[in-house]
């Protein structure tokens, strides 16, 4: 190996670095070390620890870094991660719900009511303005 080969971790390695004495983050394909920076770090050590031992990009990217701190993550390279022992993201799709109708009333009458109520609430609202404004 020579001096310029990036070290390539699996995410079990990264894994085994999620402790405050010990602490490695995966962001952007990229493995970084940031134990020296836990008591440094705006957020607490928490917010660090929770990202351990998964693709941590969305934490990172979520919160709105700064150019600084962007900067800052150089100093913290270790290397890359296998993207291949990090499992695919699946899009949570939740369960079809049946349409829930507690006391039974036909779905025709429920969407009537749904848009009458606010017309009538605005009908009686109107009738109160004017009435009012005309005494």
């Amino acid at each position: 190996m020579g001096g310029d080969a990036k070290k390539v971790f699996t995410l079990t390695e990264v894994s085994q670095h999620s402790s405050s004495n010990d602490c490695w983050l995966i962001i952007e394909g990229k493995v970084y070390d940031v134990t020296r920076f836990m008591e440094d770090h705006p957020g607490g050590d928490e917010v660090l620890l929770s990202s351990t031992a998964k693709d941590a990009t969305d934490d990172f990217e979520g919160i709105g870094h700064s150019n600084t701190a962007k900067a800052m993550m150089d100093e913290f390279y270790v290397g890359d991660i296998d993207t291949a022992t990090i499992p695919k993201k699946r899009k949570y799709t939740p369960p079809k719900q049946p349409y829930y109708n507690q006391d039974k009333t036909p779905h025709f009458i429920v969407k009537l009511l749904q848009f009458l109520i606010p017309i009538l609430i605005l009908g009686v609202a109107v009738g109160i303005r004017i009435y009012t404004k005309s005494q």
